[in-house]
């Protein structure tokens, strides 16, 4: 009998998030391979608990926002060039490397580089379909395939004369239990108890900055009103402390909910939401939940967008919400500063807490996001992204 030796797969990923992909995907491989698979590279703790210790600390780069990575620059410099040496070294049969394109691609230019026969796939589609398309031509000089989690985007890499890529599903669509309510967990509009409002400022403290005071002025202006809600707040326990204090002064004060138990369970009760943009107005959608969706840039940030916009075929975004953007239709009302008054973002939620067609509407269209981001196949999101590894690697 042959025994074969273990494939060999290397992953990279750059933050959180990434670790989470890249833990599924381990334990995809290990279950769909015919061979014993080893692993080796940079992760976080989820990754390493499915056997892959990582070659250094994973917040060692993960850093967001234009200053934080400034400071750390020097540092995210010297782990990038480790990082690409490391796998060039391992000879792998396969490079994998996970979301945060500013790091892991650096790796992927080292690593082909030195290994021009190594396949190299990228899971999680960088947004060439929302500015710098210009880069899904330059991506295909050294990754082989792109492990896309939006439906639309192996159509706009193809346009775009990027890597070949697949739609293997987001993960958000491996667990309908976190967003589907169970019987008695959404309550019906017109029943004895006043609708749950979810108010979903943001995860981060630059977006509590910029968000919190907004959407409380929001709040105010339909208790004005006589409308009459509950608001629910889903916060990371880190801000709680914080939240509790900004919000003590509220007209109606939210309940304050942490982890993602809880988090979960008032997604599958609430009938609104005002939400910041981000992954979580995609949560909403297939919980669905109709929403009202804002953003407050930074200082910086919003002058670079301003700039950017002024540059033909630099920036294509239209929208900004991610279920809109995968449908291709404003579902859900988008509001971008400096058009954030409270009371028009008063107007546009009104509606969605009573049974009015502005409501209707919105819960139509997530029916059809349902479909359209369904897995042809059926198969897991992460079964369908391993069984791509599997018949790309070099093994």
């Amino acid at each position: 009998m042959t025994e074969y030796p273990p494939l060999r797969v290397a992953i990279v990923v750059g933050e959180e998030s990434g670790d989470q992909l890249g833990a599924r995907l381990m334990a995809a491989l290990k279950n769909l391979s015919a061979h014993p698979v080893e692993f080796f590279g940079v992760g976080g703790d989820r990754m390493a608990a499915e056997g892959m210790p990582s070659f250094f600390p994973l917040h060692d780069i993960a850093v967001m926002g234009f200053g934080p990575v400034v400071k750390r620059l020097p540092l995210i410099q010297v782990r990038t060039a480790e990082a690409a040496g490391a796998v060039i070294a391992g000879h792998p049969d396969v490079l994998v490397i996970i979301d945060s394109p500013d790091f892991t691609h650096r790796v992927a230019r080292d690593v082909r580089a030195a290994l021009p026969k190594l396949p190299v796939i990228d899971y999680v589609c960088p947004s060439v379909w929302a500015w710098r398309p210009n880069r899904a031509r330059r991506m295909a000089a050294y990754i082989d395939h792109v492990l896309a989690l939006l439906p639309f985007e192996p159509a706009v890499l193809a346009r775009l004369k990027g890597p070949e890529a697949t739609y293997v599903g987001h993960p958000l669509i491996d667990r309908p239990e976190l967003l589907t309510p169970a019987t008695g967990e959404r309550l019906p509009l017109e029943g004895s108890e006043p609708p749950r409002l979810l108010v979903l400022p943001g995860s981060r403290s630059g977006e509590i900055d910029r968000m919190l005071a907004l959407y409380g002025r929001v709040l105010d202006a339909l208790s004005a009103r006589g409308l009459v809600f509950q608001p629910v707040l889903p916060a990371v326990e880190r801000l709680r402390a914080r939240i509790e204090r900004e919000t003590a002064g509220w007209a109606l004060r939210p309940k304050i909910v942490t982890g993602e138990v809880e988090k979960w369970a008032a997604f599958r009760s609430a009938h609104a939401a005002l939400a910041t943009s981000g992954t979580v107005t995609l949560e909403l959608a297939l919980a669905g939940v109709p929403s009202v969706i804002a953003y407050a840039r930074d200082p910086l940030f919003r002058l670079i967008s301003e700039v950017a916009r002024r540059i033909p075929g630099l920036v294509n975004l239209t929208m900004f919400g991610l279920a809109n953007i995968i449908l291709d239709e404003k579902a859900s009302p988008e509001f971008l500063d400096p058009d954030l008054a409270p009371e028009r973002l008063a107007d546009a939620l009104a509606p969605l807490l009573a049974d009015t067609p502005a409501r209707a509407a919105q819960l139509a269209a997530f029916s059809r996001l349902k479909d359209v981001m369904a897995l042809p196949n059926g198969r897991p999101a992460a079964e369908t992204a391993a069984s791509v590894v599997l018949r790309l690697a070099s093994h």
